[in-house]
């Protein structure tokens, strides 16, 4: 089988490059087209792996600022020649799903959402990402262009896997398709339950700090309540969020794997404010065998039981927080129970899953020729 992967960029490693790393240990032979590649930012992974980039890649500053490029991202996803393969999979929440392929190759498309900033609120996103005044007056006008291409590009896709149920009902609201879910891989194996090991008591928020993931309002209910709260993460939200911690809140910044896990172990609880179209964060919590505390959005109430599992809040503000928190104190969990529940979402399953779907799919396609 001649099989070739698509991403986005590669410029942060977060969940979109777990799920890749994992189709490359599928088949490790297979090729990535990218946008960027930031080799430095990958940290090693994919550095054995045959890359190939877009005219992107000789740009100026591209790989750091790629989000001010969205006009030039369309035809740069669209130069790349998939004729000698038999399947291509795109791993995507933007513009990999966009490529060309010809009648006899099946293009497969891993869905981690609808490009968000095309469908939901451009001016959020401007917002989010602080870019400069100018680029903040063009995008609304860029975005009339980008959401014509993604709907046009998304009927380029044969079949849609999708990554939760949640992406799945945004699939079918904006492209009108179908999609399997199949949903993306955590390490069960290194995040599991382990002992304490120290009395300090904290709760804890991992992820990029991006304005989305909300981070803010639950520095500002930590401050009220008086509460520690380590945060690990980086992102263009660090300067402003430390000008609004109290002396009870923590940056940590990156940590590794290894220091990761035991950050989830020792903590009370993990605090879950955004929404999310997965949410692979309170999954390794989950797995932890540790409760979230977490908004009541996106993904995660499929698979959270209330009382059992967390606690959830309604509404994206500090005083919701501080309600879910003091809930949270009158509750006890059992840590067996809340790992039991996210095993099936073992990184062994995601490839057995994919891998099936994988062959079937292309097998289908060839019988339809």
């Amino acid at each position: 089988m001649r099989i070739a992967f698509v991403h986005d960029y590669l410029v942060q490693h977060g969940g979109a490059e777990r799920v890749l790393e994992c189709l490359t240990e599928i088949y490790p032979y297979a090729p990535i087209y990218t946008i960027l590649y930031n080799e430095d930012a990958m940290h090693g992974v994919f550095a054995d792996k045959r890359i190939h980039t877009s005219y992107l890649q000789k740009f100026p500053f591209a790989r750091k600022w790629h989000r001010v490029f969205p006009l030039l991202m369309p035809p740069a996803i669209e130069q790349f020649d998939f004729s000698a393969y038999d399947i291509v999979v795109s791993d995507s929440s933007s513009y990999a799903k966009g490529i060309i392929t010809g009648p006899e190759t099946l293009h497969l498309c891993y869905m981690h959402t609808p490009m968000r900033y095309a469908w939901d609120d451009c001016q959020k996103y401007t917002r989010d990402f602080y870019f400069p005044r100018l680029i903040k007056k063009l995008i609304p006008f860029a975005m009339n262009y980008i959401r014509l291409w993604d709907k046009v590009s998304a009927d380029r896709v044969d079949v849609f896997v999708a990554n939760s149920n949640f992406v799945a009902r945004r699939i079918k609201k904006y492209y009108h398709k179908e999609s399997m879910v199949i949903h993306p891989p955590i390490d069960t194996k290194n995040f599991t339950i382990m002992p304490k090991e120290s009395d300090e008591k904290y709760f804890l928020m991992v992820g990029r700090l991006i304005a989305y993931k909300r981070h803010s309002i639950a520095i500002k209910a930590f401050n009220e309540m008086k509460l520690p709260l380590k945060i690990i993460g980086r992102g263009p939200e660090l300067k402003r969020l430390q000008k609004i911690a109290g002396p009870t809140i923590e940056f940590l910044c990156r940590v590794d794997d290894e220091n990761l896990k035991k950050y989830y172990a020792n903590c009370e609880a993990v605090i879950f404010p955004q929404e999310e179209d997965f949410g692979i964060v309170a999954i390794e919590a989950l797995s932890s065998g540790k409760p979230l505390i977490a908004f009541r959005g996106g993904d995660i109430p499929e698979h959270m039981e209330e009382g059992k599992m967390g606690v959830f809040f309604d509404q994206q503000t500090p005083e919701a927080i501080i309600e879910a928190v003091e809930k949270f104190k009158t509750l006890t969990f059992n840590a067996n129970h809340i790992r039991s529940k996210v095993l099936k979402f073992d990184r062994e399953v995601f490839k057995q899953k994919m891998q099936a779907f994988i062959e079937n799919a292309l097998k289908e396609h060839h019988n339809k020729q």
